[in-house]
């Protein structure tokens, strides 16, 4: 029988729990259980997913929950599995439930707080497959600042259809071909039962893969575990290595906060821009951010995408999904180009107890051998295939995905919604034209309440074969998968007063993603005049767990966060 560490239980959270005489009560529960005396003296590692039966994104973590469990044990720890929510987007998108996703993270966050809090645990894996649960879980591990591992579920498996790779992004775009007679019943039929074959989150590089590439730069998951699809078994060795590396942070006392550094976030934010990413990382890092007190908002994020080349031909911008990374070598062979090119820290520490450089030192990037990753020194795009913009009609700044745009300039009239339904009922019946820049509008973080993101509109957009022809902005955001000229994170959100909410049909928008700009071609005195004039909307939201979120939430800029956040907080659960 392998030796494992004897742990002093005296700074830890389970002593709360688990020790001295007084604890009799709380340790016969666990009794009940069927722990044992030596179990119960071991370090409690809290297991914890987003398993559900909602999507493919989630409904192999519970088996993947087990493994990681099996390590812990094995390890000399003592794991305890629990559950919380998640709300799939691919489900929640198009329609009112919609509202309920980048909620749902903040959900997470709390939930996962509670429980590990609540019954005194000492560490932490966690497990997550669908957008908003990948940093719902990051934000509850630097939040408590428990020795913790992240692990991602895993990519679904691509499509095929007409003998080529397909996604559910295809799918959301041939509903826009359906509407204009491109696509027949039975073809999207077709298309819809074969596009997504496995387990697993979308497979291209959108919200879900873009936060898993993020948890290995940023050191809080094991090199390798990002890029694995989710059907394959060697997802149970990644979560078998997860608990088993959660019992070493235990023993070295090294905690997710001193591994999610400001320069874990740099480098975070250089992978988002060099894979193409989810201009939702936009928004989820400097959440992320916030539960460390580091200040690291839109700006700082879109400061590092303008100065990070795009190497990564991934969709939606590129060719290629997760599946074909992984085949390669998965993120680190990416992470190996950016640092062989200069780009990453490489001192940043890791879970594995060793930098990101220590990790990378024999892993090989070969551009010769590949196609899906260039060396930074002839990338795609000489800037991140991310941007940040700002400008008069966005003080607090937007973000746009430029990779596979094929002009980075856009000028021309506003035709302005108030709701994506309205604007979603005229992209269907085509009641646009060629030019404009559709605005979606009181889609903010507090204005929807939650959020929304706009894939179904910008999908039948690209699939009326006008993806670059029209632009379209929003307070609101947009799918991992979206692509075409699409604005999102307008700030200030019109539901506050920002000037996104004093737009009338005609203003002129001028967009310049190389420039980093975003203007209305209007006067401060005419912008002054409407302001005055301008009356905040109700919305149907007056109760329950919307209406909460709509009164703590902040804005985009920050990360659209509910809570203080790290600067202020008076403990760390940790050290209670």
């Amino acid at each position: 029988m392998a030796k494992h560490t004897i742990y002093d239980k005296s700074k830890m959270p389970s002593r709360h729990t688990t020790v001295g005489p007084d604890r009799a009560p709380h340790r016969s529960y666990y009794y009940a259980m069927g722990l044992s005396k030596d179990e119960i003296a071991q370090p409690f590692v809290g297991v914890a997913t987003t398993w559900n039966e909602a999507a493919p994104c989630n409904i192999t973590l519970g088996r993947q929950a087990q493994s990681a469990k099996r390590g812990v044990a094995e390890a000399g720890g003592t794991p305890r599995e629990f559950t919380t929510i998640t709300v799939t987007d691919g489900i929640a998108m198009g329609h009112q439930g919609m509202k309920s996703s980048l909620v749902s993270r903040e959900i997470i966050a709390d939930s996962v707080e509670l429980t590990m809090r609540g019954h005194g645990y000492d560490g932490m894996v966690g497990l997550a497959g669908c957008d908003k649960s990948l940093p719902g879980i990051m934000m509850a591990m630097v939040r408590l600042n428990v020795p913790a591992v992240f692990m991602y579920g895993g990519s679904i498996l691509p499509g095929r259809f007409k003998d080529r790779d397909v996604t559910v992004q295809d799918v959301f775009e041939a509903v826009g071909q359906h509407a204009v007679g491109n696509m027949s019943d039975a073809e999207l039929e077709e298309l819809e039962k074969v596009a997504c074959p496995s387990a697993g989150s979308c497979g291209g590089q959108f919200t879900a893969n873009t936060m898993a590439c993020v948890s290995e730069v940023m050191g809080l998951a094991l090199p390798g575990s990002a890029g694995t699809p989710a059907p394959y078994e060697s997802r149970d060795e990644y979560a078998f290595a997860s608990g088993q590396a959660v019992m070493n942070l235990i023993e070295k006392n090294i905690r997710p906060r001193d591994i999610v550094t400001r320069k874990a976030l740099e480098n975070a934010a250089t992978l988002v821009a060099a894979s193409g990413g989810s201009t939702n990382g936009g928004l989820h890092l400097p959440a992320i951010a916030h539960e460390c007190g580091i200040d690291f908002d839109l700006h700082d994020v879109a400061e590092i995408f303008r100065k990070t080349p795009y190497i990564a031909d991934l969709k939606p911008g590129g060719r290629y999904v997760m599946r074909d990374l992984h085949d390669i070598g998965g993120v680190p062979i990416l992470m190996k180009a950016l640092l062989e090119g200069g780009y990453l820290h490489g001192d940043c520490l890791t879970v594995t107890g060793r930098t990101i450089a220590e990790n990378l030192e024999d892993i090989v990037f070969d551009p010769q051998a590949q196609d899906i990753i260039r060396p930074t020194s002839s990338p795609i795009m000489a800037v991140g295939g991310v941007v940040g913009l700002k400008g008069t009609l966005a003080p607090e700044g937007a973000i746009v995905k430029i990779a596979g745009l094929p002009s980075h300039v856009f000028r021309g009239p506003a035709r302005c919604f108030d709701t994506e339904e309205e604007c979603m009922a005229a992209v269907q019946q085509r009641r646009y034209k060629e030019g404009e820049v559709l605005v979606i509008r009181y889609e903010g973080p507090k204005g929807g309440p939650g959020m929304r993101e706009m894939l179904g509109v910008t999908s039948a957009i690209y699939g009326q074969g006008m993806g670059a022809k029209v632009a379209l902005i929003t307070d609101g955001r947009f799918s991992g998968a979206t692509r075409g000229f699409c604005i999102g994170h307008v700030g200030p959100e019109a539901a506050v007063g920002g000037p996104i909410g004093l737009l009338r049909d005609g203003d002129i928008i001028a967009i310049d993603a190389d420039a980093g700009t975003l203007d209305v071609e209007l006067s401060e005195d005419e912008l002054a005049n409407r302001r005055g004039t301008w009356q905040p909307r109700a919305n149907l939201y007056t109760s329950g767990s919307l209406w909460k979120y709509a009164q703590t939430v902040g804005p985009a800029e920050k990360g659209a966060v509910t809570h203080p956040g790290g600067k202020l907080e008076a403990h760390v659960y940790a050290d209670l």
